[in-house]
C-alpha cells in the first residue's frame, strides 16, 4: 500500500452523511463518521492469514461459538467470517459442531489440527481481539477527522460550508466553560487561540494554580465525536489502541446506534482523546514498544491521542530531562510526522493532537532554546484575583448545595489567606469544602459553610494545625 492516502482519495470509503433535514437533533450520525462495513476479507485490508489467526486463537478462548458470537467478538462481518472459516475448515482446522434451520445458526469448534495451530498463534502474539485496521487506513482516518484542516478552519474558501464543526468554541462559549477557573480574558483569548491553532501550549506556575485541571478540561473544549480503531497492524504486528479511559464514549447514540450494522465494527466512536501523562513519562512511552510476555506492541502516546489533546504534565519532576525525552520531537512540533519504532526507525504516521505541555518550574529551567521557540501559546496561572476567587468560592459552594455566607468569604480571604500571606490560588476552595463534607461525615451532622467548620477544615490542610503561616498544602493536584 501506499504510504499514505489522501483525504480525496479516501472519502469515497466512508458513509454518506443524511440531509439535516432527516437528522433528529441531537442525533449522531454513526454512517457519515465510520467507514463502510467489510464483505470480504479483500476489504479489511488484512491478508487471510491474520484473519484466521483470530479465529482460531477466539474459538481456543471460547470453546464453541455460533457465527454471531465470532462477529461481536472479531468485529467482522459474518460473510468475511465464512471466507475464513472456509480455509480453516479445507485446512481441518475448524469444524462445524453443530447447524440448524438457518445458515446464520451454525456453531463452530476447531480440530485437534486447530487446537495445535492456536496454541502456536498464541505463542507468537497473545493478541485476542476485535481485527485490526490497517495503518493506511488509520492515517485516512486521522487526517479526515484533524481540525487542522483547511476546510474546516476556512470554509469559504472551500466553496461551501464546513463538513464538521469549527475548530474551538467561540469567545462567548469558552468563557462560559471556564468560569470556573477564575481566568482573565487575556489568558481566556490565548487558549482560545490555541485551540483554534491546535498548536502547542505549555501552562506553567506553582503548585495548586489550576494547571492540571485546565488542561484536562480542553479536550472537552473540542468540538465533535471521533472514530477509533480497536486494534492498529504495523507492518506485521498487532498492537491494540482503544482505550476507554482515554478514548471515552459519547453521549447515547440513540437511533443511529442501528446504523452501525452496515458501518465497520473494527472502529469505535468516541469523544476527542485526553491522553494524560504525569513525571512516570519515560521514553518507551513515546515509541511502539513490545511487552515480551504477551508479544503484543504498546502504542506509543502520541499515536492515542490522534484528533484530541495529549498532556505532559509534571514536566521537570521526571527523572529524564524533559528536552532529552523529547528531542525527537522538535519536527513534530512544526507539523511534521512521528516514527512509531525506537531509534527513529519504522513506520511513519501523523501527528494531529494537540500538545499540552504543565510544569510548576520556571520553563527556561525545563526546556531548552530550541524546544521552547516551538511551544506557541505560554500561559503563566497564579494566585487568582482576589474578585475571581471569591466568586470560584460561591460557585464550588453552590455545586456541593452549601449555603455561602459572605462573612465566612471574608474570614477565609483575610484571616487565613492574606494574615497568613498565603496566595490566593485555585486548589483551595474545593479542597476546603472537601474536608468540611469529610469532617461532618465523621460527626454524623449536616454539613454546612461556618467559619468554624472552615477553620477546622484549614487546619487540617496545615503540617503544625495551628499558625497559617506554616500551612503547607498536601494532595492537592496543581
Amino acid at each position: 500500500m501506499s504510504e499514505t492516502l489522501s483525504f480525496a482519495a479516501s472519502a469515497g470509503a466512508f458513509g454518506t452523511a443524511p440531509s439535516a433535514s432527516t437528522m433528529p437533533p441531537g442525533e449522531l450520525d454513526v454512517a457519515a463518521i465510520l467507514p463502510r462495513q467489510p464483505r470480504s476479507v479483500s476489504d479489511t485490508g488484512l491478508d487471510l492469514r491474520l484473519v484466521s489467526s483470530l479465529v482460531l486463537k477466539t474459538l481456543h478462548t471460547t470453546g464453541r461459538a455460533p457465527l454471531p458470537l465470532l462477529s461481536g467478538k472479531l468485529r467482522l462481518s459474518i460473510s468475511v467470517l465464512r471466507e475464513a472459516l472456509g480455509a480453516l475448515t479445507v485446512e481441518q482446522q475448524v469444524e462445524v459442531a453443530w447447524s440448524g434451520d438457518s445458515d446464520i445458526d451454525v456453531q463452530y469448534q476447531l480440530t485437534p489440527i486447530g487446537q495445535r495451530a492456536a496454541l502456536a498463534c498464541l505463542a507468537e502474539c497473545g493478541y485476542v481481539g476485535p481485527a485490526p485496521v490497517t495503518l493506511d487506513a488509520y492515517r485516512a482516518m486521522v487526517e479526515r477527522q484533524s481540525l487542522r484542516r483547511p476546510a474546516l478552519r476556512h470554509p469559504e474558501r472551500q466553496g461551501g460550508r464546513p463538513s464538521a464543526p469549527t475548530c474551538g468554541p467561540a469567545p462567548a462559549a469558552l468563557a462560559a466553560m471556564l468560569a470556573d477557573d477564575g481566568l482573565d480574558r487575556a489568558q481566556r483569548e490565548l487558549l482560545g487561540a490555541a485551540l483554534h491553532a491546535q498548536r502547542p501550549l505549555l501552562l506553567h506556575g506553582p503548585t495548586g494554580s489550576g494547571k492540571t485541571t485546565l488542561a484536562r478540561k480542553l479536550a472537552r473544549l473540542l468540538p465533535g465525536t471521533v472514530a477509533v480503531p480497536y486494534a492498529l497492524l504495523v507492518e506485521d504486528r498487532i498492537v491494540p489502541f482503544h482505550d476507554p479511559l482515554r478514548h471515552p464514549a459519547p453521549l447515547p447514540l440513540g437511533r443511529q446506534q442501528e446504523e452501525r450494522r452496515s458501518c465497520d465494527a473494527r472502529w469505535a466512536i468516541c469523544q476527542r482523546p485526553l491522553v494524560h501523562v504525569g513525571a512516570e513519562l519515560d521514553a518507551s512511552m513515546l515509541t511502539l514498544h513490545a511487552d515480551p510476555d504477551s508479544g503484543m506492541h504498546h502504542a506509543p502516546l502520541q499515536l492515542q491521542a490522534n484528533n484530541g489533546i495529549l498532556v505532559l504534565d509534571d514536566l521537570g519532576l521526571a527523572p529524564a530531562p524533559p528536552s532529552e525525552l523529547l528531542a525527537a520531537w522538535l519536527g513534530v512540533l512544526d507539523g511534521g510526522p512521528t516514527r512509531l519504532a525506537a531509534g527513529g526507525h519504522g513506520e511513519t504516521v501523523p501527528f494531529d493532537a494537540m500538545l499540552v505541555l504543565v510544569t510548576n518550574q520556571a520553563p527556561g529551567s525545563v526546556f531548552d532554546p530550541a524546544f521552547l521557540r516551538r511551544i506557541a501559546y505560554r500561559i503563566e496561572l497564579g494566585p487568582l484575583a482576589e474578585a475571581a476567587y471569591r466568586a470560584m468560592l460561591r460557585r464550588a459552594s453552590r455545586l456541593h448545595g452549601l449555603d455561602c455566607d459572605e462573612t465566612v468569604i471574608d474570614h477565609l480571604v483575610t484571616r487565613l489567606h492574606r494574615a497568613g500571606n498565603i496566595p490566593l490560588l485555585a486548589c483551595y476552595p474545593h479542597e476546603l469544602l472537601g474536608r468540611v463534607f469529610d469532617f461532618a461525615g465523621f460527626a454524623g451532622t449536616e454539613p454546612r459553610l461556618t467559619i468554624a467548620a472552615l477553620e477546622q477544615a484549614w487546619s487540617s490542610m496545615c503540617t503544625s494545625g495551628s499558625a497559617p503561616a506554616s500551612c503547607h498544602v498536601a494532595g492537592i493536584e496543581p
